[in-house]
């Protein structure tokens, strides 16, 4: 499992896609959150909300293009009948890929801590909702953990990087904001829209996002990872 994590990691690393890729990441949240119009400056708050509201935003993109390759080009290139003939199975061939593709992700949000010892040092009383940040990337970690695990088993239905992105975007899109304005509807209006909101990652984002850990997030997130895992193992056996 580990040599196909560290084969992956080589790859993205191995060419300037990978470093760009996180460049653009990082300079689309600073320029939101530091330049842009309604910037922190403007608001006059010592808070990190607007990036952590942008972030989903920029992360249904970001997620897509890095998993976009992880199996599209395998089939494309004819090197997965070569990992067949590894002493792998196939959970640990999708383990593999997927901790590489968290890993490149971790590498994008690391940078943003910058972020908060900037709102800290701008801070006039030199105090921050600590609490509220760090539930807020607890939260932004399940999230990516959950898209990397989307666009990795959409990845593993086509030979076309380029379908294979849509693909993700698109279930990634509805997976965190379909559900929130499927429950706006007038017909679901008076109980049931609360338990169709609950579907959403958008929902359980916004709470464990409060800096209250709830062990029904942390469920939610771990069985959307667990499913769409299963599912790219199951369509690796189709293959």
């Amino acid at each position: 499992m580990w040599s196909i994590c560290k084969k992956e990691l080589r790859q993205f690393f191995g060419s300037l896609t990978g470093y760009i890729t996180i460049i653009i990441f990082l300079l689309i949240n600073g320029a939101f959150l530091f330049l842009l119009r309604d910037n922190i400056f403007e608001a006059g708050y010592a808070s990190l909300d607007k990036f952590f509201e942008l972030a989903p935003w920029v992360l249904l993109f970001l997620a897509p293009a890095i998993t976009m390759r992880t199996m599209a080009d395998e089939f494309r290139g004819g090197t997965f009948e070569i990992l067949q003939t590894r002493p792998l199975t196939r959970w640990q061939m999708v383990w593999g890929k997927y901790c590489a593709v968290l890993t490149v992700m971790a590498f994008a949000i690391l940078p943003t801590f910058v972020y908060v010892l900037t709102i800290k040092i701008l801070s006039t009383q030199g105090g921050i909702d600590s609490g509220g940040i760090t539930g807020s990337y607890i939260g932004l970690f399940l999230l990516m953990a959950v898209f990397a695990a989307v666009g990795l088993c959409c990845s593993s239905f086509t030979s076309n990087a380029v379908v294979a992105f849509l693909l993700s975007a698109f279930t990634c899109l509805i997976l965190y904001f379909g559900f929130g304005q499927l429950a706006r509807l007038p017909f679901l209006q008076g109980g049931a829209d609360y338990y169709t909101g609950m579907l959403g990652i958008d929902f359980h984002y916004r709470s464990i996002s409060r800096g209250v850990l709830d062990s029904r997030d942390l469920v939610y997130f771990g069985s959307l990872v667990f499913l769409f895992l299963l599912f790219t193992t199951k369509n690796l056996r189709k293959k």
